[in-house]
């Protein structure tokens, strides 16, 4: 079954989705944060076919969220890095993992934080630019921004088929 195409919606969170939203690409993002940079380690970490494996790091590929760097000549052997666009998404980690643990870990958390700096567990906190206070869905609301309008005049709704 083909997966609905999201890159034409008027919305960062759905354009994001398409790049992103399929379960597997995060999981590789992850491990790669993780360390994990080789093919088989990520196969073998995820329990995923060598297929479908090959498929979702080329869309990462593609989107300029990872880079394939030869790390073997003879034979031809790669390494997946983050580039700058998937190193941003380590806060989109952060929190989806603070989520998690609340809502889904019933035995306790299968891995902490450790802020490097002071050497104490922590937990990500999303706040504001300006005043610093935390932000929550109670705290904020949204408005178009500058790209709203030429966005959505350009935006084609999928055809229905």
């Amino acid at each position: 079954m083909k997966r609905t195409d999201f890159s034409h919606m008027c919305c960062s969170v759905a354009r994001s989705l398409d790049l992103i939203g399929e379960w597997w690409s995060l999981l590789i993002v992850r491990d790669i944060f993780l360390g994990m940079r080789r093919f088989e380690e990520l196969r073998q970490d995820l329990g995923i076919s060598r297929k479908v494996l090959t498929e979702r790091l080329e869309t990462l590929i593609s989107a300029e969220i990872l880079e394939r760097r030869r790390y073997h000549e003879r034979p031809e052997r790669y390494e997946y890095w983050l580039t700058e666009k998937g190193t941003e998404l380590f806060p989109v980690l952060l929190v989806l993992m603070q989520w998690g643990d609340r809502w889904t870990a019933q035995n306790g958390v299968p891995r902490e934080i450790i802020h490097t700096t002071c050497g104490k567990l922590t937990q990500p906190v999303v706040v504001c630019a300006h005043c610093g206070t935390e932000l929550n869905a109670h705290n904020i609301h949204t408005r178009p921004g500058s790209g709203s309008i030429t966005d959505c005049l350009q935006a084609t709704p999928p055809s229905i088929t």
